[in-house]
């Protein structure tokens, strides 16, 4: 089952990701809401829309937009609705 850590805590847990590009990207109930901090960064990607991001937050250490989220996505993309994803050393892994 795929796990997103960080600094020893599991971020998210599910066995229902979906593959985008390389990157799982967990249903939003899969996550630790605990670790979440909402960020007010945005990006454009050309096909999949605007992502939202959030700042993951572990034992006081923050790791600043470490995962993003499509609250609007294109048509193309609608499949990853509010799904996350994860960078910028969270370790995803599948213990499958």
């Amino acid at each position: 089952m795929p796990k997103a850590i960080w600094n020893g805590k599991v971020l998210a847990e599910s066995d229902e990701t979906v593959m985008v590009e390389g990157n799982h990207y967990f249903p939003p109930e899969a996550i630790n809401e605990y670790f979440f901090k909402q960020s007010d960064t945005h990006t454009v990607c050309p096909w999949k829309g605007t992502a939202s991001y959030y700042t993951v937050e572990v034992d006081g250490e923050e790791n600043h937009d470490a995962a993003w989220f499509y609250p609007t996505p294109s048509d193309a993309a609608s499949k990853i609705k509010d799904y996350v994803a994860f960078w910028r050393g969270v370790q995803v892994v599948d213990e499958s």
